[in-house]
């Protein structure tokens, strides 16, 4: 938003470069959450047309606002209809689970190519727009990823987390689902994410560059 009323050109070549970077990570996140159901037999998404790398269906009006005036927003979630799945706990924790690995897969290999491609691309004209582009498609899967890892309903940590627990604890967990978005919304307003997701992010993140190096 300061960027918005400051340096309104600075701020539209930012998100020329970002807006296909989110789109690509809450496309391909939305859409591995209903390919692993459809895989364990509930086709529901792809009824509806949600089983496609169609950036249109995925996206949430509301969602997109909210990032081109606050920096962070979010997709339509990917419809999945729990009874039709073959073993309905197991099942969901892999749908649930599918969304954030996605994103780190894709962030890994954004991170690959951005190395790869950084010494081939010395002419400012083509390095900028596209280096950045990889940069913000790293980015931005790293950081869906690690943010769905927090294990609050709706997000997708909240679904799968809860199963790594012992099953005594289930009942408790699930008392605290109508919590969830309060509790999101309480951790956004006091700043208290940068708290939990930073060493998260740092961690993740060092973790992809050492990777990365071992390959390159």
């Amino acid at each position: 938003m300061t960027d918005l009323f400051g340096d309104p050109l600075a701020f539209l070549q930012r998100l020329i470069l970002q807006v296909p970077a989110l789109l690509l990570a809450v496309t391909i996140h939305e859409l591995a959450h209903g390919f692993v159901a459809d895989r364990l037999g509930d086709p529901t998404a792809r009824l509806q047309g949600r089983l496609t790398l169609n950036p249109l269906p995925h996206i949430d009006p509301l969602g997109a606002l909210a990032f081109v005036l606050a920096g962070f927003g979010w997709a339509k979630p990917v419809p999945v209809n729990a009874s039709n799945l073959r073993h309905p706990i197991r099942d969901m924790m892999w749908v649930a689970a599918a969304g954030p690995l996605s994103n780190f897969v894709v962030a890994f290999f954004g991170l690959l190519t951005l190395r790869v491609a950084t010494p081939y691309l010395d002419t400012p004209f083509f390095a900028v727009p596209v280096l950045g582009m990889l940069q913000y498609i790293y980015l931005f899967n790293l950081g869906l990823g690690v943010f769905n890892l927090i294990p609050l309903p709706p997000l997708d940590g909240g679904h799968f987390l809860p199963y790594l627990f012992p099953r005594g604890s289930w009942t408790l967990l699930r008392q605290l689902d109508q919590y969830g978005p309060f509790i999101l919304i309480l951790l956004l307003i006091t700043g208290a994410f940068r708290y939990i997701l930073g060493p998260i992010f740092a961690l993740v993140n060092a973790f992809c560059f050492w990777l990365v190096r071992l390959l390159v």
